[in-house]
């Protein structure tokens, strides 16, 4: 019973099988049934690159009016500068409350800042308060010259603190401005859609 099957592939080779007629028809036929084939029009292409240049172009539009958008201020707080360093020492150095404090103060200056929304409307009044802030900031560099010009005293850390705080309140102050304008924007939109 057995039987070596690769005699019987040497016996089955030889041997040829003809095929009904229309045989390859037929398979091609049902071929076509279950694989139709799509052609792809001559403008395909022309389509894809019509949709990419559109959101290309796009994309820069977004990208030009975003960058015309935001703002950029100039660096209101500076604590430790090459300036400051190589003069000497800085409020924060003299003791870690006093870091603390300045640390403190800086942090909420900057956080203000960045959540500044700078917009044409207000642009003019946002410049105004950054220029005062700029002043403040020139005048807090010359009482760090003076700390190290004269030395630690009561008068020049008070004056250093209470210009840290000065640029804070004008921060809040200015936040609270862009509320009101902001508010009185929307008061005046909501009256004339009714």
């Amino acid at each position: 019973m057995a039987q070596d099957l690769r005699e019987l592939f040497k016996e089955e080779t030889g041997k040829r099988y003809p095929m009904k007629d229309g045989h390859e028809e037929r398979f091609l036929d049902l071929l076509d049934k279950e694989l139709p084939l799509k052609r792809k029009s001559a403008f395909y292409f022309i389509k894809i690159a019509a949709s990419v240049l559109v959101l290309f172009s796009l994309g820069i539009y977004t990208y030009i009016n975003y960058k015309n958008d935001v703002q950029t201020h100039p660096e209101i707080v500076e604590t430790e500068t090459e300036n400051t360093k190589d003069q000497g020492y800085s409020l924060g150095d003299l003791s870690p409350e006093l870091k603390k404090i300045e640390n403190y103060y800086v942090a909420n200056i900057n956080l203000e800042l960045s959540r500044l929304e700078v917009s044409n409307e207000n642009k003019a009044m946002v410049d105004d308060y950054m220029r005062r802030l700029s002043e403040l900031n020139e005048e807090y560099k010359k009482l760090n010259i003076e700390l190290n010009e004269i030395g630690p005293n009561d008068q020049t850390i008070n004056a250093l603190i209470k210009n840290l705080q000065l640029r804070l309140q004008l921060l809040q102050k200015l936040k609270e401005k862009l509320n009101q304008l902001k508010s009185s924007e929307n008061e005046q939109v909501t009256s004339n859609s009714v």
